[in-house]
């Protein structure tokens, strides 16, 4: 039986240069399954609203919402570690509201550290809820909350947007971030951050050099035809596979067969 992650041992895995892994839950069957498959750490992710609730974007998830679904996830009982998404306008309205909803995030969902999106800009609101002991994981480049002034899902940190990804990643270490996202940003820049910051990189859509991957869990079992980005590599195609299964038990049922006397009670 593996032993519970916590923060020390992610720290530990940058040092000694094992790769870190996380993906995505947002219930108790898929974090018990997630947890089964030797994941690090669990992202319970605003992408919640997009590849759950049906949403365009993560924008309308709100923190009851995201409430629900980490405590879910916690009732798995599972030995990674936890990070719950600090959903849009739960942390952007000054210190002591960030503080307040991170901490409902530990207090009532039982997360064991949250993730908040921003570099300099929110350098401050992670300085703030690092010092009252709450874990932050940091993400920067391509952040989904910001999607209306990026224009879109756009790869971020090109050419004379590098070194502005550079002063993020750096602003969110200097905070107290026990390590940071890098999403849809060029490989090389990635590169370049992992080399430079002592926290570790867990990167979604920047290549291969980073500490760790995370990727969201229906992206990778085919579950998700919303959006199918570049960075995604599918695991698995269950959609046909649901599908058919459903189509069965239609069938069955219409033509009497479904249930029979093995599945009665006398």
């Amino acid at each position: 039986m593996r032993k519970k992650i916590t923060i020390p041992d992610i720290f530990q895995m940058k040092d000694e240069g094992h790769r870190i892994t996380m993906l995505t839950a947002y219930d108790f069957p898929f974090a018990r399954l997630v947890d089964q498959g030797g994941v690090d750490m669990i992202l319970v992710g605003d992408s919640a609203g997009v590849v759950v609730a049906g949403h365009d974007t993560t924008l309308p998830v709100t923190m009851d919402e995201m409430l629900y679904h980490v405590k879910s996830v916690r009732r798995a009982d599972p030995k990674a570690l936890v990070v719950a998404d600090m959903p849009f306008m739960s942390y952007q309205t000054g210190i002591e509201d960030a503080c307040r909803t991170c901490g409902r995030m530990i207090k009532e969902g039982g997360a064991e550290a949250v993730k908040i999106e921003g570099g300099v800009n929110m350098a401050h609101v992670i300085r703030a809820v690092s010092g009252i002991d709450i874990p932050v994981m940091a993400h920067i480049g391509l952040t989904p909350q910001s999607i209306h002034r990026m224009g879109g899902y756009k790869v971020q940190g090109r050419k004379d947007q590098a070194e502005r990804i550079m002063e993020d990643a750096r602003a969110v270490q200097e905070a107290g971030a026990f390590s940071v996202v890098l999403e849809g940003i060029p490989a090389p820049l990635a590169a370049r951050i992992t080399a430079e910051l002592s926290i570790p990189t867990i990167g979604i859509g920047a290549g291969p050099d980073c500490d760790g991957q995370v990727l969201v869990i229906h992206d990778i079992l085919g579950l998700c035809e919303k959006y199918s980005p570049k960075f995604v590599k599918r695991y698995a195609e269950l959609t046909p596979i649901i599908s058919e299964a459903v189509k069965s038990y239609v069938d069955e049922v219409r033509a009497g067969e479904f249930p029979t006397a093995d599945h009665s009670f006398n």
